[in-house]
């Protein structure tokens, strides 16, 4: 199983299944739960805030651009605006289209996997498909679908005729098709992952084999007994793919419609346009995306409750092959394009940087330039190493933050409850679009935007969540007896923890700095508005290229993006061989 994949299995798991049972270790320690604190104030602290310092403008107050309100006018200003209503109306059908799809596609993938005993062969496929940052894959998609990219370049002209380009609008096409798509590619290994952690969790292929020997087909059998047990289990990841489907910004640039855009990308120009009294109509429109996130959220729950009604007959009907050829049929059909769709668009990043003359319809360039690499460095060395720092240090606060919870957790015997888990998916819910300008203003009035200090603070927002739920399984697995030996021999706490927890959790520490840095270095918003422009990373210049015509430029941006999560997890993959090359027995 590849790191990522077997990390992300471990992450759901942990979230989904909620603590285990913990043995308290050192009891007289009854001090104030420090980290723990802390930890839920950088989670919950921020969006609070956030929220707060956009609602206020919402109603027209804002000193700082001279707006003294309250006054309703923004909320007229973003009603009365003749692109608002088809934005949010393309934001709905986009998210919705994009979160269905990518559901059935994934349990058609994760059902066929099952039955034909693929499990692991899946995970090991789609696993690392998930540290493909969206900027990356949405540029790789741009080359790959446009009327002059490489699927037209392959089939032409020999099978469709064309010397030229077709006048067709694939791409930012006005329906959002191309955008749908590439959500779709994005979110299907997550939410596949997601099924497979909680399979783990309960006797799927002892429910499959009850059902067969009923006479059931085995898909037929899977979807009436192991689906319904795992669906609770995905629930919060699945709300985290409906808020980001309905809220993304950098796909929706590269790929989605233009007159009007989506309404998350209408909401962006507001903020950053030249006229400063936008920013009340963005932060108008911005409470505007959340509440339609909330409102979908609910409407789902309560299709919930009506489909738990309404198929309750099905499943009990007797039916014994319902759905079962069209489930495999998918499934097949669905992990394959997810994987050579996405591989080609990375391949493509590639070939387009190092192109150096590629006519129309020729398949591949009829020229190469390898040295366009190292003239372009210098203007993307500054990026990339604002990348690396800002994922990098993400990744290391967000760790310690991490380790001293779950230390505190393991030594105090808590039990965490299900509020937890909320609490930690929070930053994934609430769209990010709805509190990141409220921080903005926030730190504007600190007088620290646009500081390193200040971006690598909201980067472990977003960071904090996957690391924490990526260690939390294996910090609770723990063999209590190492502790309690070195305890007895008069080691405390912290030597403890140093000398002995730490070298444990080596490998799943790596694992979890690579996921902290994928993540990272994927998150354009949080860069673009806490950044101000003064500090760009590769995902933002790569996102600031889409609209310019070099595509030599565009890909080499975005295939060095792409690179950086992978390099990150060859290292984490790498440096426990190297540490444990003669400990065979602390494989962590």
């Amino acid at each position: 199983m590849s790191p990522l994949a077997e990390t992300v299995t471990r992450a759901v798991r942990a979230g989904l299944g909620g603590a285990r049972s913990h043995r308290p270790q050192d009891r007289r320690s009854r001090g104030p739960h420090l980290f723990p604190v802390l930890t839920g104030g950088m989670l919950t602290a921020p969006i609070l805030a956030g929220l707060a310092g956009t609602l206020v403008p919402s109603f027209g107050h804002l000193p700082a651009i001279g707006a003294v309100g309250p006054t309703l006018a923004p909320w007229r200003d973003l009603f009365a605006d003749p692109a608002f209503p088809q934005a949010a109306v393309l934001s709905l059908t986009t998210g919705l289209a994009a979160t269905l799809i990518s559901f059935f596609l994934a349990i058609a993938i994760v059902c066929t996997a099952q039955v034909s005993g693929r499990l692991v062969r899946v995970q090991r496929v789609l696993g690392p498909l998930i540290a493909l940052p969206h900027a990356a894959l949405a540029v790789g998609l741009m080359f790959l679908l446009a009327p002059s990219g490489w699927l037209a370049r392959l089939v032409s002209p020999w099978l469709t005729g064309w010397v030229m380009p077709p006048d067709l609008l694939i791409v930012n096409d006005p329906a959002g098709v191309a955008l749908v798509l590439a959500l779709v590619l994005k979110e299907t290994p997550f939410l596949v992952l997601m099924m497979l952690a909680a399979l783990s969790q309960i006797p799927s292929d002892r429910y499959v084999a009850i059902a067969r020997s009923q006479g059931y087909r085995p898909a037929t059998g899977w979807l009436k007994t192991v689906f319904p047990q795992i669906y609770p289990r995905i629930r919060l990841p699945l709300f985290a793919v409906v808020a980001f489907s309905l809220t993304v910004v950098d796909m929706a640039v590269v790929l989605g419609p233009t007159t009007p855009p989506t309404l998350a990308v209408l909401v962006v120009r507001w903020f950053s346009g030249a006229d400063l009294s936008t920013r009340l109509t963005g932060a108008a429109g911005a409470l505007t995306l959340c509440l339609m996130v909330a409102g979908v959220l609910v409407a789902w729950i309560m299709t919930e409750r009506l489909a738990r009604r309404s198929l309750t007959g099905m499943l009990s009907s007797g039916s014994r092959s319902v759905g079962a050829a069209a489930t495999i049929a998918v499934g097949h059909g669905a992990g394959v394009w997810v994987v050579a769709m996405s591989g080609l668009a990375g391949l493509g990043l590639l070939v387009w940087s190092l192109a150096e003359r590629w006519r129309y319809p020729d398949a591949l360039p009829s020229a190469w330039r390898f040295s366009g690499w190292a003239e372009t460095w210098p203007s993307l060395a500054g990026p990339a190493l604002t990348t690396v720092i800002v994922a990098v240090s993400a990744a290391v606060i967000a760790i310690v933050l991490a380790v001293g919870c779950l230390e505190t957790e393991r030594r105090h015997g808590l039990k965490p409850g299900p509020g937890i888990l909320w609490l930690v998916y929070a930053p994934l819910i609430v769209p990010q679009i709805g509190f990141l300008f409220g921080i903005q203003v926030l730190t504007a009035a600190l007088g620290v935007t646009g500081t390193l200090a200040a971006l690598v603070w909201v980067h472990v927002i977003f960071v904090l969540p996957y690391v924490f739920l990526t260690l939390a399984e294996s910090w609770r697995r723990i063999d209590e007896r190492y502790d309690r030996t070195a305890a007895a021999l008069g080691a405390g706490p912290l030597r403890r923890l140093i000398t002995i927890t730490l070298p444990l959790m080596f490998r799943p520490l790596a694992t979890a700095a690579a996921i902290g840095v994928a993540v990272s270095a994927a998150l354009y918003l949080p860069t673009v508005f806490i950044g101000a422009g003064r500090l760009p990373t590769l995902a933002t210049e790569t996102v600031g290229m889409a609209a310019g015509g070099d595509r030599r430029l565009m890909a080499l941006y975005a295939f060095v993006l792409m690179v950086v999560p992978w390099l990150a997890f060859s290292v984490a993959l790498a440096l426990p061989r190297i540490v444990y090359r003669n400990r065979k027995g602390m494989g962590g």
